[in-house]
């Protein structure tokens, strides 16, 4: 019999704990799965309506090829429905690496003694931007470690520094944060840097496995993460990130746990997450897990698609931990950013080929160390529309006004043009020869497409901008 999830469902309440694990299994273990489900399924989904975690456990339960090709396809629709042809682009910037955790699975982990701990100075932060600027990046992410020297105070000045730094035309105007759960004051001090995402992952949902992991350090209550994006929201903070690292618990329970974090958003605060993201386990050093619930790249593949099923209006973010194919492969399905030109190591964006490239400051391995020319370069061959677009979270069209802006329409009028215009601005700045001229094929294509849908649309206005960034205005936006 199919699981009855009016019966089990557990009110939300604000800031407290919601994952229960025998909820989540109970989805798992007791949903029929038919290709006449599977399609209702991914019908409701294609109507930019988000699944329940009923429906999300018929889709991870589909093991039958022909269904989950279905999946697939309907992903693949709704992509292209929400986000268009749209890959945004962002580069991580490693600020410090110091952290009083202890989780077996993190080359930052405080028993890793063969670790150089380094906290970028102000300096250093400068140089580092200033070198993603000359290579095109105009949205960072701001990572460090869970320690007390990074305190709020201490982000909000870093943010700042960040932003303040101009380099020719280069600018960075979106700066994220992946850093350690705060209070409500201190996720007020971080909002008023104007930082945009602020990314919390629970790592693992299950709270058993979650106590196996983390040996110290204040990561060690379960609760106190879980609830940490609670405390954003009522900080006014709407605009957050969630994950899980796959390969510490079985992936079929962290997506529906996922899904579970996202509902409890939306029933406390209305309005889900803008993020998900959903790292595999790669190697670092002091690495200590086994590999019994290791993905495999099918499983991956298939749980970015239900993902994207799941949560129709929320960005799917991959990063460079992964291998070009396999990041070629489920961009198909959903993920709607990724990183490109990445290095972890810290203060390596600004070295020279003669400085020391193996100080062992690096959190993890990554598999895709392509330039950022590189990826815009294979994502131009695969007709994908690269952008480097922050006019949304400039504009105030987050959270609940993200969700008010959403609807038929919204792609073509803004996120489309907004990024032909940010792509123009990387040609004229940084693009090679061969690059650019794609890149103005790729605009010209996009143009025409406007002008022949359904949709009306201003090319004109378009037209005139592109030419205005031409002529060396820059930030230009709808």
């Amino acid at each position: 019999m199919r699981f009855n999830p009016e019966k089990c469902a557990i009110p939300d309440k604000r800031m407290q704990p919601f994952i229960d694990s025998n909820e989540i299994w109970n989805y798992i273990n007791n949903t029929e799965v038919t290709d006449e489900r599977v399609q209702q399924i991914i019908n409701k989904s294609l109507n930019k309506e988000r699944l329940t975690l009923e429906e999300t456990a018929v889709l991870v339960n589909a093991n039958n090829p022909d269904q989950i090709e279905m999946i697939k396809e309907g992903a693949r629709k709704l992509k292209e429905k929400v986000y268009g042809n749209r890959i945004v682009l962002f580069a991580p910037l490693y600020i410090g690496n110091r952290c009083t955790n202890n989780c077996k699975y993190c080359g930052f982990r405080a028993s890793n003694k063969d670790a150089v701990r380094k906290t970028l100075s102000d300096e250093e932060i400068i140089k580092e931007v200033e070198a993603l600027e000359d290579n095109g990046q105009k949205r960072l992410i701001l990572v460090y470690g869970e320690h007390p020297d990074y305190s709020p105070e201490y982000i909000a000045h870093t943010v700042r520094t960040t932003y303040g730094v101009k380099k020719g035309n280069g600018e960075i105007r979106r700066v994220n944060i992946n850093a350690a759960p705060l209070d409500i004051e201190g996720f007020r001090t971080v909002k008023d840097a104007g930082i945009g995402t602020y990314q919390v992952f629970q790592e693992t949902y299950d709270r058993e496995a979650y106590s196996w992991y983390h040996l110290g350090g204040k990561k060690k209550d379960y609760d106190y993460r879980l609830t940490s994006l609670d405390r954003a929201q009522e900080a006014g903070l709407d605009d957050v990130g969630i994950g899980a690292l796959f390969g510490l618990y079985d992936w079929r329970f962290e997506v529906l746990a996922l899904v579970r974090h996202t509902v409890h958003l939306e029933a406390c605060y209305n309005v889900g997450p803008h993020t998900i993201s959903f790292p595999r386990i790669k190697d670092a050093k002091t690495l200590n897990i086994t590999n019994k619930y290791e993905v495999s790249d099918a499983d991956f593949t298939k749980l970015v698609a239900i993902l994207r099923l799941a949560v129709p209006y929320t960005g799917l973010i991959l990063t460079a931990r992964e291998e070009p194919k396999v990041r070629r492969e489920v961009m198909q399905f959903g993920v709607s950013q990724i990183d490109g030109g990445t290095k972890i190591e810290l203060g390596e964006y600004s070295k020279s080929q003669n400085e020391d490239q193996n100080l062992n400051r690096e959190q993890f391995k990554i598999a895709d160390d392509r330039s950022l020319g590189d990826v815009i370069d294979e994502l131009l061959d695969q007709k994908y529309l690269p952008s480097f677009c922050t006019a949304c979270y400039r504009l105030g069209r987050t959270g609940e006004h993200f969700m008010e802006f959403s609807v038929p329409g919204f792609i073509k009028r803004y996120c489309t043009p907004n990024a032909m215009l940010t792509l123009a601005e990387y040609i004229m700045d940084y693009a090679t020869g061969d690059v650019a001229e794609k890149g103005w094929q790729r605009i010209e294509d996009e143009l025409q497409q406007l002008e022949n849908g359904e949709f009306k649309v201003d090319t004109a206005e378009i037209r005139n901008r592109i030419e205005k960034i031409k002529q060396g205005e820059r930030d230009l936006y709808f």
